[in-house]
């Protein structure tokens, strides 16, 4: 039983979300926040397994309750699924920044919606080579794009372990990579692990940040 916490200031998208998501028997929503603070709060209480959290909401926005919720230690088990009103929302890079797993936009599919929680809860970033990757390259090539971890960082990885990173910022999961590189899936996820413990990465989404900003990965357009 996956155990979902829905955080958004609006009623009645939370109302929706609660119908969707108590629909699937293998999930149960376990708390409803209005606000940033009692995500927060309700995060630690409730023993949610997934927050899906609303970027958008008073007192503390999605963004740093996310950074909270990843930064505390008792709460290292929450996967954060974040939502957006628009699938151009440059906030996103700091939400996943900050720790968050994925996110989708809130017209989605219920299907979908039920797909990426399942995705995330199982510990995987919803990362494809869809408008997450798109929108983190077009935000990092901004001129106003903060100053990331820099080439310098490459030089702690492998040469395999740079492929493997490239593939991960392209949106490929485990199989992808193996496949590509002639690896069996289990030695491609070893090759992750490794990458995330060296870059110090919560997840797979923090991992296409790094390939962005430390240049491995040139953005669409880009030189």
């Amino acid at each position: 039983m996956i155990r979902v916490l829905l955080a958004d200031d609006q009623t009645l998208v939370r109302a929706a979300f609660a119908m969707l998501v108590g629909s699937d028997p293998e999930m149960e929503v376990v708390g409803e926040a209005a606000t940033g603070l009692e995500a927060v709060a309700l995060a630690r209480s409730a023993r949610a397994d997934l927050v899906v959290m609303d970027i958008r909401m008073p007192e503390l926005d999605g963004i740093e309750a996310t950074r909270r919720i990843a930064a505390d230690e008792d709460l290292a088990g929450v996967k954060v699924l974040v939502l957006t009103t628009y699938d151009t929302d440059d906030h996103i890079v700091e939400a996943l920044r900050a720790g968050a797993s994925g996110f989708l936009v809130k017209d989605t599919r219920p299907a979908d919606l039920l797909a990426a929680i399942r995705t995330v809860a199982a510990g995987e970033s919803l990362l494809s080579p869809g408008p997450t990757a798109r929108l983190i390259a077009r935000v990092l090539s901004a001129p106003s794009a903060p100053a990331g971890p820099g080439p310098e960082a490459l030089g702690m990885l492998s040469e395999r372990e740079c492929q493997v990173l490239a593939l991960v910022a392209r949106g490929l999961n485990n199989t992808g990579i193996a496949e590509s590189l002639g690896l069996s899936p289990l030695t491609a996820k070893t090759h992750v692990s490794r990458i995330m413990g060296k870059l110090g990465a919560r997840d797979r989404a923090q991992l296409v940040i790094a390939a962005y900003e430390s240049g491995l990965v040139v953005p669409a357009g880009g030189s």
